[in-house]
């Protein structure tokens, strides 16, 4: 059973670590359990509860000394409006407590999410932020958009795509959020790859081959493919104006009012193309991507996307299996043109979906990815 212990612990580091964010340095120990955990876009208790339940806090409010955490990255924005303060804070608690390891013991990589904090919103300080918030409100209006509005929104804010971006997708935004990642991203500590062995690759929502000619990187294993996509982060950050958006560009677009929802890959999708608009699939950067341009050396674990998305963008692609649920880890299989998506973990995916809808999820059902075993892990009972 769950130690409620370790997970108040926890909660209470994340606390300070949240009002004084530091960056641990590598302390060389042994690691015996390496995991992923998917997007931790959910309170923070539900995000330490899963990690006690996997057995995984030690008493000190941190991480056993054995375990290796990748988070895959969308470390900021949840829940409907009335959760917003709590969301704003624990996200911020969230980053810091993970950053606050060993350098060598936790994993940062970059969501779009994430990066929102230092592109799509850099242009913002906390005043304006919560003024285009409140138009964004009145103009989304819960989904729906009132037209009149949503133009004189997308006049007044062109950084954003619109009114849905920052009264929905970006709604839980504090500029020590952006400083975090700032440091973050200016100390190397937050990665856009991480390669557990030459045939696993960890990335937020996946790189084909078309993204990886982009910027020149090899597709050949994953552990190639992580050091040019990494190289490609450090030498974006290095040319990186203090106070200007970072650019990723061409491997990532994000989105504004002129050019529309952001593309490339921190968010694009896998999806059918048979169903997909094919403005969708034009690019790189592209909002959707056709999995057989995947690399074909590796298989790639990823975030981004439940598993309702998957059904709905994939078609006739999903093997019958068992109702819609979160929690569970999901695999894809690329044969030639033959593609097929279903639950677990196939001993031959292309792509991994550990993205397990974390806000709402029963925890005890949230599993987590073993790299080792390239298995999902559930909790025990």
């Amino acid at each position: 059973m769950p130690n409620p212990a370790r997970v108040k612990a926890a909660l209470e580091r994340a606390a300070e670590d949240g009002r004084a964010p530091s960056l641990g340095k590598p302390d060389g120990r042994r690691r015996t359990r390496h995991l992923a955990i998917g997007d931790a876009q959910a309170p923070l208790e539900t995000f330490l509860t899963i990690l006690e339940r996997h057995r995984l806090l030690g008493t000190d409010g941190r991480l056993s000394a054995d375990v290796h955490l990748v988070s895959i990255g969308d470390h900021f924005d949840y829940g409907p409006p009335a959760w917003r303060e709590a969301a704003t804070r624990e996200g911020l608690e969230l980053l810091a407590w993970l950053a606050a390891h060993p350098a060598d013991q936790t994993t940062l990589i970059l969501g779009n999410h994430d990066l929102a904090r230092v592109d799509g919103l850099s242009h913002f300080d906390a005043e304006s932020y919560q003024a285009a918030r409140a138009e964004a409100d009145r103009a989304y209006q819960l989904g729906h958009p009132d037209e009149a509005l949503e133009a004189a929104f997308a006049a007044k804010w062109p950084q954003v795509p619109d009114s849905e971006s920052l009264a929905r997708d970006y709604s839980t935004f504090s500029v020590a959020q952006r400083e975090l990642v700032t440091r973050l991203l200016r100390e190397r500590r937050a990665v856009l790859a991480y390669a557990h062995s030459e045939r696993l690759l960890l990335v937020h929502a996946g790189v084909t081959r078309a993204d990886l000619r982009g910027i020149a990187v090899p597709d050949t294993t994953a552990t190639a493919t992580a050091a040019g996509l990494d190289g490609f982060l450090a030498a974006a950050v290095a040319r990186w104006p203090e106070g200007a958006p970072l650019d990723l560009r061409p491997l990532y677009r994000p989105g504004s009012a002129a050019g529309g929802s952001a593309r490339g890959a921190l968010s694009h999708r896998p999806a059918n193309p048979a169903i997909t608009d094919w403005a969708d699939l034009e690019g790189p950067p592209r909002r959707r991507f056709d999995p057989r341009d995947l690399p074909e050396g590796f298989t790639q674990a990823i975030g981004h996307i439940r598993d309702g998305k998957c059904r709905a963008l994939l078609g006739d692609w999903v093997a019958p299996f068992t109702a819609e649920a979160d929690g569970v880890l999901r695999s894809m299989t690329v044969e030639g043109q033959a593609v097929r998506y279903g639950p677990g973990v196939h001993p031959h995916a292309r792509l991994v979906f550990i993205d397990g809808g974390m806000n709402h999820a029963p925890v005890e059902r949230y599993e987590l990815f073993d790299l080792d075993q390239l298995n999902a892990v559930r909790a025990p009972i």
